[in-house]
């Protein structure tokens, strides 16, 4: 009988084994690609059996005072204060201060008083990292921009020249329930723009990809995949 623990340290090392095959199909490095454990929606027991394993640098919440109770006020993560946190979730404007504050990347930006709003609050010594959010479907509930104002959007940025935002990528949500090479042409598009729009950035990230879909993703380029339910999954028949 498997235990919890062992069921999640299995969820995490059959992750690593997909994307180390899909860089190997794409003729990439593994270590081009960061994996971003989405934690919003999982037990605090779970995240810290996968962060005992040192595997996990990055981790993605979407609620503000959620990931402050977890990661700012329960004294059980306090050891791992090294962890990068992004925030992948609609950003209202009137919690732009604190987000600023309190998280290390900002993957989910839309809009250029938003920007405004964060360079505003971003601790003095701090650079906060944000990507700006390529919208890949038609839901009117889905957030960010079509490609083309994205990319507008990224230029405005630049014109600021912000001294404590760091703008450095793309992040994409594809629609459920397409084709593979549908996937595969949205995925492409973005990855073209982000070529074109951050190719000589030392430090850049393309976001694409989630549990349903990352192995494509990352065979298509995406550097920074989010997996949520891929690694916390209640047992292995659900993954």
């Amino acid at each position: 009988m498997s235990t919890r623990e062992d069921v999640l340290l299995q969820n995490l090392k059959d992750v690593h084994v997909s994307l180390e095959q899909a860089c190997k199909r794409a003729g990439r490095s593994p270590k081009e690609v960061t994996l971003l454990a989405v934690t919003k929606y999982a037990a605090d027991e779970d995240v810290q059996i996968l962060l005992k394993t040192g595997q996990i640098t990055d981790i993605g919440e979407s609620r503000l005072q959620q990931a402050q109770a977890r990661w700012q006020q329960n004294p059980a993560f306090a050891r791992w204060n090294k962890i990068r946190k992004h925030f992948i979730g609609h950003l209202q404007k009137n919690k732009a201060a604190k987000v600023a504050q309190f998280f290390d990347f900002v993957d989910s930006l839309d809009n250029l008083e938003t920007a405004v709003l964060l360079a505003k609050h971003v601790p003095a010594g701090k650079t906060l990292r944000v990507l700006v959010q390529v919208k890949l479907t038609d839901k009117k509930t889905q957030s960010g921009l079509p490609l083309q104002e994205a990319r507008r959007l990224v230029r405005q940025i630049k014109a600021q020249h912000f001294a404590n935002l760091c703008l450095c990528g793309y992040m994409g949500i594809a629609p459920q329930g397409v084709t593979v090479q549908t996937l595969r042409t949205l995925f492409r598009s973005i990855k073209e723009a982000f070529e074109e729009d951050f190719p000589d950035k030392k430090e850049r990230y393309l976001s694409l990809g989630m549990s349903e879909d990352f192995i494509v993703a990352v065979e298509e380029g995406s550097s920074l995949p989010r997996i949520g339910s891929k690694l916390f999954a209640k047992n292995l028949e659900e993954v």
